[in-house]
């Protein structure tokens, strides 16, 4: 067996099983602590989205904090990852996927509480925060080389693919297949493969336009994301809209299948495509997760840079995360392939694989000329990519930073490496990368899980005082009125 099948197998099967039931265990077991804050609180939650807190104390608004943790989370996975979940698991796999984002809102919430309340100010207007703090801060000293190991596994998943090799690659693909879909623009080749122009061009301006933003840090990424993200997230989410509205009446017959495949997968085609319930909750449980990484430990180091004095305000602005990349922007991807039959190769005609499945929805859902419905979705595809080079690397820094005790040198010494990993990306192997990083993924979540259990008090008594101060402004507005 070659080294990257051994890397695959543990990943898939023994790490990613065991993460999987670890996260969605942790996540069930938040949902009580805090009293399903997701349901109580989300109307909140998408309120103190948009309005910042105006004495809040921090580096940047708690909108730039949420959309700072977007720009990583939001990602090709919203739009290969879902069609590749329900191409394995069926359309029942995306109900699961809701499942596991429905308790997932809990993990980050108390991600998010926990973050404000061990983050530290390292020095005048810099604020440091995350698994690493609450660890050390929270858990007591001895505690301190789990903190250590979070932030090692950290700062090696950012450069060693999921931010830099595996996004330029998606990126440089959408251009060749926009601009050269022949590949006949040979720039050079190299080993025998060659590479076009487009590809060329499209990683050294992605590479530079990149580096702009990296140097800039933490404040410069959070305005670019400010922009970016909800500008980007908005255009995906219309056109996805469109094609819902396009074909309404196809609907009940879509979500119906997406109900009764999530406990009969042969009923919707799974005794011809060798579907099991096995494969479907593991394949939407498992991409629901990966999808908006929950219990990760990456978006609390963005919460921890937050201008706010509430942890449970900060809690529940990190919580609209999850709802809207999987129950938001992934139930409108997995719609729009179960509406069109893009999954099932009994209506394309042949079996698609990742990208290629939800450009099909798009080309036949949307009423406009295929090449256009194509076209937008590799640019959605190139923005969300470029957002997640830049989360990444914001979220790898402040692992080092913590791990470093807040050397510059060692910081930019990082933003260099980072950058150069992003230039050459285009020119490796995506495959092993893409499991590297997985692997990587799964070690820091480990000592975050183990974290949020044993820290799942604190949150629970957060929340109590946020419902207590909730009564407490309605009372007084009744007695006002």
């Amino acid at each position: 067996m070659k080294a990257e099948d051994i890397l695959k197998f543990v990943n898939d099967e023994i790490l990613g099983v065991m993460l999987m039931i670890l996260i969605l265990g942790i996540g069930i077991y938040l949902t009580v602590r805090t009293r399903f804050v997701q349901v109580r609180y989300l109307g909140k939650a998408l309120k103190y989205m948009v309005k910042n807190e105006d004495d809040g104390v921090g580096e940047v608004t708690s909108f730039g904090a949420l959309c700072t943790a977007l720009s990583a989370t939001i990602g090709t996975g919203n739009i290969v990852g879902v069609a590749t979940a329900i191409c394995a698991g069926g359309p029942g796999a995306l109900l699961w996927m809701l499942i596991a984002a429905f308790f997932g809102m809990a993990t980050k919430y108390t991600e998010g509480v926990l973050a404000i309340c061990f983050r530290r100010e390292t020095r005048p207007g810099h604020f440091l925060g995350g698994p690493f703090y609450y660890i050390e801060l929270g858990l007591g000293k001895k505690w301190k080389w789990l903190a250590k190991a979070f932030a090692f596994f950290g700062a090696l998943a950012g450069i060693m693919g999921i931010g830099t090799i595996a996004q330029i690659n998606g990126i440089t693909s959408a251009a060749t297949s926009l601009f050269d879909p022949e590949e006949a623009a040979v720039a050079f080749t190299i080993g025998g493969v060659s590479y076009t122009w487009a590809t060329v061009i499209a990683g050294a301006v992605v590479t530079a336009v990149a580096a702009l933003v990296i140097i800039g840090g933490i404040r410069r990424i959070a305005k670019v994301s400010e922009v970016v993200v909800p500008f980007m997230a908005a255009t995906y989410v219309l056109f996805a809209l469109i094609i819902l509205i396009v074909n309404y009446q196809a609907i009940p017959a879509a979500v119906k299948s997406i109900v009764v495949g999530a406990f009969d997968p042969s009923a919707v085609g799974g005794a011809i495509t060798g579907l099991v319930l096995k494969t479907v909750i593991q394949k939407g449980v498992g991409r629901g997760i990966f999808s908006n990484e929950a219990g990760l430990g990456s978006a609390p180091i963005a919460a921890a840079c937050a201008k706010t004095k509430s942890p449970a305000r900060q809690g529940l602005v990190t919580m609209t995360g999850t709802f809207i990349d999987t129950i938001v922007i992934c139930t409108m991807t997995g719609l729009s392939i179960v509406i069109t039959g893009a999954w099932d190769p009994r209506i394309t005609g042949e079996q698609l694989q990742g990208v290629d499945v939800t450009t099909y929805a798009w080309q036949h859902g949307l009423p406009f000329d295929k090449s256009f419905s194509a076209f937008m979705l590799m640019l959605c595809l190139i923005f969300f990519a470029f957002t997640t080079i830049l989360g990444w690397n914001y979220y790898g820094e402040r692992c080092l930073e913590y791990l470093s005790g807040g050397k510059k040198g060692m910081v930019m010494a990082y933003r260099v490496l980072y950058i150069l990993a992003v230039l050459i990306g285009p020119y490796l192997t995506v495959a092993a990368v893409w499991n590297i990083a997985d692997v990587f993924n799964s070690l820091m979540a480990f000592p975050n899980l183990a974290a949020l259990f044993m820290l799942a008090g604190i949150a629970a008594k957060e929340t109590q005082h946020f419902s207590k101060d909730v009564r407490k402004l309605k009372n007084s507005k009744r007695k006002q009125q």
